[in-house]
Parts: C-alpha cells; structure tokens; sequence
C-alpha cells in the first residue's frame, strides 16, 4: 500500500530539549482533534500541537509545558516518556510509559568492565508514572484547541473542566500498585521495557469514561496485551481507578491479542472498534503492522483475541541494512474515518528533507 506523504513543520525555537534533541527525531504519539495534531516527543515533559495548514502539512506549533498544567512526580527535567494520548468528554489524555529503563553501554569504550557495570544498571523516572487528564478547550477565534488547567464545561453550565492525574507517588501510582498482584504482570514489572518488561505504549479514551492501554510489552507466548480501566474523580481532585464490571480483576480488564509476538505501540478508537499500530517489543527491526480489533469496545469480560478475530490491514515499512534502527512506527493518528497518519521516531534523513521539517505518511483504511 502506497502511502500519501504529509509534512510536519516545527518552530525552531520550541524545538530542541535540554540535551539538544530534536522533537521531530523522536516522535511518540499523534492524535488529531478537528485541525490540530498534538504529537509528544518521548525525552521532554511537554505536548506539541500543530494546525493543519494547507492539504498535506501541519505547521503553525505550539508547545504546551505539562508541568505548568499537572503536578508531576519530579521536575520538568526529568523526561515523561509520553506513550500514548486519547481524546474524550472535552479531555486530552495522556500516559507515559510507566517502564524502567536500562543504561546503554558504549561497545567502543576502552574500559570494557565499565561498560559491563553500566549495562547491569537500571533505574526508573518518576514522570513515567504518569495517567492524567487535561482539559482540551475549543477557541472559537482561531479554530485551534487550546489545553487549560481549569475550564467551564463547554455543554454543562455550572460544572468545571479540571486537570487531574492519578494517585500516585515518585516511585509508583494506583495502577502500578494493582498490576503489581496481577499473575501475568508482576513478574515483568521489575523489568526495563526494551527486555520485554512492562512498558506502556498506546491510549484510546472511549465517551463512557473507559481508558484502553496498550502494552508493548510483555508479549507472553505471543499475546500482546490491552488493559481496560475506568479512572474517576474523587473528592480532593485526584483520578482513582474505579472498579470495571465483568472482570476478573477489581480495577481493570485484560485483553489478551494474538499478535504473532508483537506488542503495541498505539491504540485508535473508530466507532466500537479499535485501531492497533503493533511492532516488536524489544529493540530490534521487525515487522510493524496496522490491524483492525472489531467491537473491541462492546467485550463484557476479560478477553483472549484470535488471530482470525482481527483483520491485519497493511504493514508499515522500517529501517533496515544502513537505516536499521530508523524509521520505526511510533505513533498513529486518524485523520478521518479512511485514513491514518503514521508518525515515525528515529526518522532517515530522506524523511527530513528541509531543517525542522519531518515527513509522516497517510494510509488508506481498507474499505
């Protein structure tokens, strides 16, 4: 399948975090809400949204800084890792990966012990421990949607838009505390996510309140994994996840897919079903895929998902030989109910053809 290519222009000055990194080379996540993409950089603690300003080009960016909008467990230095975003009841959505992380050797380091014993290391950033909620505020003057701490209620006159986040700590949050019972999970929760461990990576909001989260990892036997949760408000502001009828577990469901090994990487709602951009969950090349769940909103129970329950709609290229590595689909946005756009972290040079510019790619749903 051929896709349809979209530029998306960034404003030099917004662009670069604290280490220099371009936002454009580490693209995470992508949601569209009427004209504007909001897209997340996974090394910063900010949402960058741009407007759709001619056919195939986003431009015009702005920079939202979460921790002027949410009470993050650390400072705005230490990265997010922003993983997913959803839209829904005049609410952005977001998580970061809640996964720990390994350090990266130097193979061409001369002191070899050293490079051993930084490869034993892993710690863990508390932002990661992110589920929250911002207000997303349509302006009527400029047609953009602005994100706000607080807001009246666009549709319910006395009642207040507010951000809120999930209970939690620098060290975890209420979800963590419950999968950390969870016989599938708990074993890989102590585990980075690029060893298979427990890593976040995809977020559908549903109007009735629900959250689907896609795990990259871990993939067990082959399974890739979709928790189904119901976070609410409570007295002092915070978001507690309340309990999910018809699962096994109190607080959340499982949705077991069969994915051939891979794991997730974003979740897209479209109507009752939901759309699924999956990749392998290690660092390494492999195959990435767009596949269609049907009725995945309308389960009443834990679920284990053939096979021939889904429909694989097309694949999507990456890097290999002098680009491996690169290229590699991270975030996917509808465009319409027809059409996707796929956004790729560690983009080739060919994808960055003019300086703060990167190059996405629109597919056609099958009909």
């Amino acid at each position: 399948m051929r896709p349809q290519p979209y530029t998306l222009r960034f404003n030099p000055k917004l662009s670069l975090n604290q280490a220099g990194k371009h936002v454009r080379d580490g693209l995470s996540t992508a949601l569209r809400t009427g004209n504007n993409l909001w897209i997340s950089c996974d090394e910063r603690t900010t949402i960058e949204r741009l407007r759709l300003t001619s056919s195939r080009t986003f431009a015009e960016h702005c920079s939202y800084e979460l921790a002027e909008l949410l009470d993050l467990p650390a400072d705005e230095a230490a990265e997010i890792d922003i993983e997913g975003m959803g839209e829904a009841g005049h609410y952005l959505w977001i998580i970061g990966s809640h996964s720990l992380k390994r350090k990266q050797p130097d193979p061409d380091h001369a002191d070899v012990a050293k490079q051993l014993d930084k490869l034993a290391k892993v710690k863990s950033d508390p932002n990661r421990y992110l589920l929250a909620r911002i207000p997303l505020v349509l302006n009527p003057e400029t047609g953009d949607y602005e994100l706000v701490k607080e807001a009246p209620h666009p549709t319910k006159p006395g009642h207040l838009l507010r951000a809120a986040q999930l209970h939690g700590s620098t060290s975890s949050n209420e979800l963590l505390d419950v999968l950390g019972h969870d016989a599938h999970l708990k074993p890989f929760l102590a585990i980075p996510g690029k060893d298979n461990g427990f890593d976040i990576e995809g977020l559908a909001a549903t109007t009735d309140g629900r959250l689907f989260i896609g795990l990259r990892g871990p993939v067990l036997r082959g399974w890739a994994l979709v928790l189904e949760v119901v976070p609410r408000e409570d007295k002092h502001g915070r978001l507690r996840l309340d309990k999910v009828p018809g699962s096994t577990n109190t607080y959340y469901k499982k949705h077991f897919l069969e994915l051939g090994g891979m794991g997730l990487r974003e979740l897209r709602q479209l109507g009752s079903d939901i759309l699924l951009l999956a990749g392998p969950t290690m660092d390494l090349d492999g195959t990435i895929a767009v596949y269609r769940w049907p009725n995945a909103l309308q389960l009443p129970q834990d679920s284990l998902i053939s096979g021939k329950q889904l429909q694989r709609l097309f694949d999507v290229p990456h890097g290999a030989g002098p680009t491996a590595g690169q290229d590699k689909a991270e975030g996917m946005a509808l465009l319409d109910d027809t059409q996707v756009l796929i956004v790729f972290d560690s983009p080739t040079d060919a994808r960055k053809a003019k300086p703060h510019h990167v190059r996405a790619d629109a597919y056609q749903l099958p009909a």
